[in-house]
């Protein structure tokens, strides 16, 4: 990054402004995914594309854009023009990486839906987006999609097809795309532009239905590719993704960080599952895994943990929110990741803004989320008034460049109050970007606790604890209080082999080494946390079913 001027402050003291933007040698692609998937074809036919563990696939890439090519073909022959929105309502597997190529292919708008909607949610988005063609799971895990389909179905004028993933209707669909239409998939093609929406993600919102950020050819490839270049991804990579495709983690950290770079994407289960993972990694030999810490904490505590051979994998990415101290110790000393990542970004910014790079320190990588990638800019703003604070002070993070989505899909007065008339993205995230331009979350703006008027921080009192030995994992959040209007709520996952943990000892463990008003005043031991399907902690549950 470049050197930043200094500015002279009202104190007559002189600080660098939190602003800060990548630079690099490395231009932005200015590609469809279609045409980078092509590139990679061209240099890497013979090497492994995908791995679908489960079921046993595998295709090189020669074989995997030729199963992409006859899938979009067949979208052409079932009607999809430029620009329809396509749903893709499915749990991780290889149908649902083809139909995320194929649809690039083809122009259309792929719509991701959380596998863990249930069928007023999804029946939203079918309407929200204009989705007139579905893929879908039949089912997983006690959910019978095809049953929520047909039940939502006749309030959804414009879903003419379903299609359903290990059902005839899929191989009825494949046998449309016959080779006829090679010329037609040509002229369709060559009238794609890179800045084309090509992705519908929906943010979970906690209140109200959620947003769909509509995204480009541009946002998301050029995104994947940079995360990509940061832990210096090349064709010899073998990336286990068990973080779910529909979200950015999943299709654009994962997918096309890898096919950009030629590297192979393995899938190790259909959802998150400790065990399937490290066997993956093991069978396949890895060199990098994905997940959010929790997924991490799942899979150091098996009890077999130390069996599994990882000594294939060099590097990875955690990302969803911050990973404790020791955790991250573990991950690189007993997963062989040296080189392991940590990513900040949102849906709406495609998802990364912010990344450590593979040679940072123990310290930046779990005190920061690293620095601006290439290509972006952040800032850290006044929340009040918007105006850049000096480096050291929280306050609003926002980011600008290529990854700030085309906006919330057909609501522009949500889009005006995210995206700023100079093209900020505000991400409601409070920040501290120090004087090296790494970046400190702090917390949620809606998740800063006041008490008595001091400004609390959760992240600060989670790290603090995770010291603790019977502490496993720890979610802090600010529930109300008579007299200070919030007070701290400490929620524990106890370690096993730990004796029942009381507040007396907690605060204790807390006299002295933290400021008084931060000390947990309520503790409330869990056996879990409730979680989104993208493995984040939903802190809102906590602090509504213990706010009494």
């Amino acid at each position: 990054m470049t050197t930043q001027p200094s500015y002279t402050h009202g104190t007559g003291t002189t600080a660098q402004p939190s602003y800060a933007h990548g630079t690099g040698t490395t231009a932005l692609l200015g590609d469809t995914i279609g045409a980078s998937l092509d590139r990679a074809v061209a240099a890497w036919p013979d090497r492994e594309a995908l791995v679908d563990v489960p079921s046993g696939r595998r295709w090189t890439y020669a074989e995997f854009v030729a199963d992409v090519d006859r899938l979009a073909y067949a979208l052409l022959a079932s009607g999809v023009d430029k620009g329809d929105r396509v749903g893709i309502w499915a749990v991780n597997c290889a149908e649902w990486v083809l139909v995320q190529y194929a649809t690039a292919r083809v122009g259309a708008v792929m719509v991701n839906i959380n596998p863990a909607y249930r069928t007023h949610e999804v029946e939203y988005v079918l309407n929200q987006a204009g989705v007139s063609l579905l893929f879908a799971s039949l089912s997983h895990r006690g959910s019978d999609y095809r049953a929520m389909v047909e039940e939502v179905r006749g309030g959804c004028p414009r879903l003419r097809q379903v299609v359903y993933i290990g059902d005839p209707s899929w191989q009825e669909l494949l046998r449309r795309g016959t080779p006829d239409l090679a010329e037609e998939f040509a002229a369709r093609t060559s009238r794609l532009s890179c800045d084309d929406p090509i992705n519908i993600q929906y943010t979970s919102g906690t209140t109200g239905f959620p947003k769909g950020a509509t995204l480009s050819h541009h946002n998301i490839l050029n995104n994947g590719y940079f995360v990509g270049e940061s832990v210096a991804y090349t064709e010899q990579d073998r990336i286990c993704i068990p973080v779910p495709f529909y979200h950015c983690f999943g299709m654009v950290m994962g997918n096309l960080a890898a096919t950009s770079h030629g590297a192979c994407m393995v899938i190790p289960a259909p959802a998150f599952e400790p065990k399937a993972t490290l066997e993956a990694v093991q069978r396949e030999r890895c060199t990098s895994l994905y997940g959010v810490p929790t997924m991490f904490i799942a899979e150091l505590n098996l009890p077999d943990f130390a069996s599994y051979d990882l000594s294939t994998l060099r590097t990875g990415i955690m990302a969803g929110s911050p990973c404790p101290v020791e955790v991250m110790k573990r991950v690189v000393a007993e997963m062989h990741m040296a080189e392991v990542s940590i990513c900040y970004g949102m849906t709406e910014t495609s998802p990364v803004s912010l990344q450590t790079r593979i040679d940072d320190d123990l310290e930046h990588r779990t005190a920061t989320v690293g620095r601006v990638l290439p290509h972006l800019e952040v800032k850290v703003v006044d929340p009040v008034d918007g105006v850049t604070l000096p480096r050291g002070t929280a306050g609003e993070l926002c980011t600008r460049g290529y990854s700030v989505m085309l906006g919330y899909w057909d609501e522009p007065e949500k889009t005006a109050e995210a995206v700023d008339a100079g093209r900020w993205m505000h991400t409601g995230d409070l920040a501290v970007m120090r004087e090296d331009g790494y970046v400190e979350i702090v917390g949620r703006i809606k998740d800063m606790i006041i008490r008595g008027g001091e400004n609390i921080y959760p992240r600060e009192i989670e790290e603090f604890l995770y010291a603790h030995p019977g502490i496993r994992d720890v979610q802090v959040v600010g529930v109300p209080h008579a007299r200070y209007g919030e007070e701290v709520l400490a929620c524990v996952i106890p370690s096993e082999a730990a004796d029942p943990l009381t507040l007396e000892e907690l605060r204790a463990f807390c006299e002295g080494r933290l400021a008084h008003f931060k000390i947990p005043t309520r503790l409330q031991i869990l056996d879990s946390f409730p979680m989104t399907v993208s493995g984040k902690v939903r802190k809102v549950e906590l602090r509504e079913k213990y706010q009494v």
